[in-house]
């Protein structure tokens, strides 16, 4: 399994950060590796993405999610295998730090060569960059899911 693990720090409050990215389906309008998001329910999301320039469709279950504090998550079914979580700290009043841990199985000599130089850690890394333009850009959320998921 790859390991990728990024920080960025926002200039929104905690609530504000942890709102936008409970919006699943406006994921693609900043990380650019997303297709489309459909959430079926309050745990599972349908995403279609592009990686390496291949289209790879899955399901993803949310396994553990606390608002202001964290959403985790493994892929059921589909053509990626892997397993994240995102977490939230309040730096300030107006600032908060978003941390991006994903554990993933690459498939294809592409996708592994790829991991082994660090090109996933560079992508995730621009898309909390993308992350932090939107939800600055715009100041306040899309939207908000405040419910509490554990398994």
């Amino acid at each position: 399994m790859a390991r990728i693990i990024e920080t960025i720090d926002v200039d929104v409050p905690v609530r504000v950060a942890y709102n936008q990215w409970t919006q699943f389906e406006e994921f693609p309008e900043f990380l650019s590796f997303v297709e489309s998001i459909v959430q079926t329910d309050d745990k599972t999301q349908h995403w279609k993405v592009k990686i390496g320039g291949q289209e790879r469709e899955f399901d993803a279950e949310i396994t553990e999610q606390h608002p202001d504090e964290r959403v985790a998550w493994n892929s059921i079914a589909g053509e990626e295998n892997h397993a994240g979580v995102v977490t939230f700290h309040k730096l300030s009043d107006t600032t908060s730090r978003v941390t991006v841990q994903i554990d993933w199985e690459p498939t294809g000599l592409l996708e592994k060569a790829g991991a082994l130089v660090g090109v996933d850690d560079i992508a995730v890394k621009r898309d909390l960059a993308n992350f932090k333009k939107f939800i600055e850009s715009r100041g306040s959320e899309t939207g908000a899911w405040r419910g509490d998921v554990e398994n």
